[in-house]
């Protein structure tokens, strides 16, 4: 916990207590439905929670704005931006069942009232977002592809609305038929952990 409040040092005395149950509550889950690899969970504020929370140094969202976690497994980056940003509106989707309910069980044992879960896959999904972010699921465009005519035309924030996806390595020939504007954000301009030194967030702008 102690690696959340040295990035993020002005958390609230409730966001602080929402992420200090988190640890506790996915050992819990993980021992029932494997959402987490067990070398990871050692690791799981570093590698799971602060690499979620790197979108909230690419972007603060405004109050009101609506987020789409695509493929979210356990709940990230969803769970943790939700209690970041408790006047935003997240919607965590995955097409995995178990991988769901463990998202349901969760955000309902921290109250997060902003959140919601549906299993089921992205190109089944009728509602708009404002942004839509992920955990490398898949390649970028393939990914466009998924969720291009999900987004609002209405911006409410200072980036325009699009995509925010977390992936690493190089990533110069999966975004080579990316045609709109897209740029990349290296994590480790914020996170000096060495876990993080190739990760970046990837921002694609859609409108």
């Amino acid at each position: 916990m102690d690696i959340i409040k040295k990035y993020f040092p002005k958390l609230t005395a409730d966001q602080i207590d929402k992420f200090e149950k988190l640890g506790p509550l996915y050992e819990e889950w993980n021992q029932q439905i494997n959402v987490i690899s067990r070398k990871d969970m050692d690791h799981f504020y570093e590698r799971h929670v602060l690499h979620s929370l790197a979108i909230a140094k690419v972007i603060r969202f405004n109050p009101g704005t609506s987020i789409l976690d695509v493929g979210t497994g356990g709940g990230f980056p969803g769970i943790p931006l939700a209690i970041l940003f408790p006047e935003c509106q997240f919607h965590l989707v995955d097409s995995i069942g178990k991988k769901i309910k463990v998202v349901e069980a969760v955000a309902e044992a921290l109250d997060l009232k902003n959140v919601r879960a549906s299993h089921k896959r992205a190109e089944e999904l009728k509602d708009k977002y404002d942004f839509i972010v992920s955990r490398a699921v898949t390649k970028m465009p393939v990914f466009i592809s998924w969720v291009r005519k999900k987004i609002n035309k209405q911006h409410k924030n200072a980036l325009p609305n699009g995509i925010l996806y977390l992936k690493g390595g190089d990533l110069t020939e999966e975004m080579r038929p990316v045609q709109t504007f897209h740029e990349s954000h290296l994590i480790s301009d914020n996170f000096s952990e060495a876990f993080f030194e190739t990760k970046k967030v990837v921002y694609v702008q859609l409108y």
